[in-house]
């Protein structure tokens, strides 16, 4: 079912309301004075849900929009979705004419902001165990989704969820922000063109997390749903550290929660080299964990046999090296380019060569994707194999045994033990 635009809806909704006689109540919006051109019917009202350290660049992101409004916030921590329903107002208050707002929900259930009529897209910034389940009922309401990277927790997830997106008509946008940034795009063109020759190695830096370890339980604060916090995982008993959205630990040490730095940093690498390869609809066939006999790193291959090496010292300290057999090309974040031959890197595409989608804001193309009803620079299937590659490379290192993956079919080769983590068991009741 094609999704409506929201300018349609709105209208299909005011003229029904108008034939039946009836006196519908809407949710409270900013003065059209705060948004400038902008007309209340034409903004795009958001939900966010998660409102953690990552989500504070999206929320200052979304507030500075004129075509887009605020209407509610979502976060099992109530100190922190009531200091989010203050910064939206405080924000909108300090643009109105009158300095007066008073029109975002704060919910702890992301059910109910999902269920609002009136909200047409939303964030996702969730821990990953909850990404399927947050995008999943904001796409079968038919709202529009931003999810955070990695996409989903599991290989079944992400296919649930590609489904889903192509069912409903929603634009999805995978947090991979790294495609919207020019010197990722370029070195991914100069190796689609073949500039540097046949590509054979990628070395990439993800580095490592401290080993999870087992945690005394701590008192749950006042306020923090614990029990929701942990959703569909196994029960452990409360720790700040096990809940605590720090970039350099917390939740994303935990196995529990997703793929450690495979989901972490290698959602973001592992991204651009699909890009760059070609393979954004496939992915690798053997995934061999560090420590093999054989192998000092991490390694994965592709059926034509590139193999990408983890933590490989990388030229330079970039983030990503892509060898060929008639050239380098090294990148990071930051607008940092360098090849070899050094000239590759300023030499502009010619007409006929492969154009990659051209990006420049990440939000801003979901944003833009919305009203065009478009597929933005990372939709749920870009976004479900690239995060396939961060599970596979997990299951292979918890195993401690390579693993055989049929990128077609979507399932791992010869391994009964292996294919159970296709999906993980779900704690009742927070089940797909």
């Amino acid at each position: 079912m094609k999704k409506t635009s929201s300018l349609s809806r709105r209208d299909f909704m005011l003229q029904g309301a108008a034939a039946l006689g009836a006196a519908v109540a809407f949710p409270s919006v900013v003065p059209s004075t705060v948004f400038g051109a902008a007309a209340p019917s034409n903004r795009i009202t958001m939900g966010m849900i998660g409102m953690g350290l990552m989500m504070g660049g999206h929320l200052r992101g979304m507030l500075g929009r004129s075509d887009v409004q605020v209407l509610a916030v979502c976060d099992v921590d109530q100190r922190r979705r009531e200091g989010a329903k203050n910064q939206v107002e405080r924000a909108y208050a300090n643009q109105a004419a009158d300095g007066a707002y008073k029109g975002c929900e704060a919910y702890l259930e992301y059910e109910k902001l999902c269920a609002r009529s009136d909200i047409d897209a939303v964030f996702v910034v969730t821990p990953d165990h909850w990404h399927a389940m947050c995008s999943l009922a904001a796409i079968k309401s038919g709202k529009d989704v931003y999810c955070q990277k990695p996409m989903t927790l599991t290989i079944r997830e992400g296919r649930l969820m590609t489904d889903a997106c192509k069912q409903y008509g929603t634009i999805f946008q995978v947090g991979s922000q790294q495609r919207s940034e020019w010197a990722f795009r370029k070195a991914s063109e100069i190796v689609r063109n073949g500039w540097i020759g046949k590509v054979h190695t990628i070395y990439t830096s993800l580095g490592s997390f401290a080993p999870p370890t087992t945690l005394p339980a701590q008192p749950i604060p006042e306020g923090f749903d614990y029990d929701r916090w942990l959703g569909p995982t196994p029960w452990f008993p409360y720790n700040a550290e096990r809940v605590k959205g720090d970039y350099g630990g917390g939740w994303r040490r935990f196995w529990e929660y997703g793929s450690r730095k495979n989901g972490d940093w290698g959602a973001h690498h592992f991204d651009i080299i699909q890009w760059a390869l070609g393979m954004d609809d496939s992915g690798p066939v053997k995934f061999i964990p560090k420590g093999w006999p054989g192998y000092e790193h991490q390694t994965h291959y592709y059926a034509d046999g590139t193999r990408v090496l983890r933590d490989h010292p990388v030229r330079g300290g970039h983030m990503i090296q892509f060898i060929g057999t008639e050239g380098e090309v090294m990148v990071s974040r930051g607008g940092r380019l360098d090849t070899r031959p050094a000239e590759l890197a300023q030499a502009p595409l010619l007409a006929s060569e492969i154009h990659l989608y051209d990006s420049n804001n990440h939000e801003g193309n979901w944003i833009d994707c919305i009203r065009t009803r478009t597929q933005p620079i990372c939709p749920a299937e870009i976004g479900h194999r690239t995060s396939t590659i961060c599970h596979l490379s997990g299951i292979a290192e918890r195993l401690g045994r390579p693993i055989h993956w049929d990128p077609v079919e979507e399932r791992i080769l010869d391994d009964p033990a292996a294919e159970r983590w296709y999906d993980r068991p779900r704690r009742a009741p927070y089940v797909l």
